[in-house]
């Protein structure tokens, strides 16, 4: 699947790939964990007036509209694209709410014999070979925020105030089957949109989910991707910085 992820671009790298007229400020990060505030493009709702694509902070971790507290997202992560016209969960995002989280790279953890001869995991890295990044396939939810919420700070980078109350903007990831580079790794990976299927998938006047399917067969070419083994450091969650996808030495 995919637990976690790079951000080591900067906004301006967002606004010239998409054509942003918006963009919310972030960070780079070496390490993003589920629950993270991530940088997510989308299109804004044709009801607004002329569609533009913008970027705005969101929980990674989907929150649908309908649930009765936040957190429901720790559990809803990636979503499988075989499944998504279907789960309660991903159905009417998969309509309306389309969105791409680019990403650097991704990590992966492939289950080896250890040393000792005990399972153990390899962390590797997986990176475009091309291209500054990824094109993640993605669905977001707003949520809104009863008043007085547990754990949810008004202050918070994916939260919206609006004259109708506070809102949490949340994502997940969409995932597929692995393609020959990553199958030796895991049996899945994201979804990884080529650039000339970007409009069709954030397109908002778009809410025919069998017209979706084609795009959900997406799977980037081996060669145009490259992968290598990490230090296991990167499973601490703490842990950041362009380090962790330096590759491990040859004799490792």
């Amino acid at each position: 699947m995919c637990g976690r992820y790079v951000v080591a671009y900067d906004p301006q790298t967002l606004v010239s790939a998409f054509s942003l007229t918006r963009i919310q400020p972030f960070a780079q990060r070496w390490n993003i964990t589920p629950q993270s505030a991530v940088p997510v493009v989308f299109e804004t709702r044709p009801d607004d007036g002329p569609p533009e694509r913008v970027c705005e902070l969101m929980r990674w971790g989907l929150v649908p509209h309908w649930a009765r507290d936040a957190g429901v997202g720790a559990k809803l992560n990636n979503a499988r694209s075989e499944s998504l016209a279907d789960k309660p969960s991903f159905r009417q995002a998969l309509r309306r709410r389309r969105c791409i989280l680019p990403a650097s790279g991704f990590y992966e953890w492939q289950a080896v014999t250890g040393a000792d001869g005990k399972p153990a995991k390899q962390p590797w890295y997986l990176c475009p070979t091309d291209r500054p990044l990824f094109a993640f396939a993605g669905l977001f939810e707003a949520w809104r925020v009863p008043a007085g919420a547990a754990g949810e700070s008004k202050d918070a980078p994916d939260r919206r105030r609006t004259p109708e109350g506070d809102w949490l903007l949340s994502c997940c990831i969409v995932t597929t089957d692995a393609n020959p580079l990553m199958a030796p790794i895991h049996d899945r990976m994201p979804l990884i949109l080529p650039p000339e299927a970007w409009a069709d998938w954030l397109a908002r006047g778009q809410t025919d989910a069998t017209a979706l399917a084609p795009l959900l067969q997406a799977q980037p070419d081996a060669g145009a991707m490259q992968a290598w083994p990490v230090a296991r450091t990167v499973g601490r969650a703490s842990a950041d910085g362009p380090g962790l996808i330096k590759p491990l030495p040859a004799q490792a």
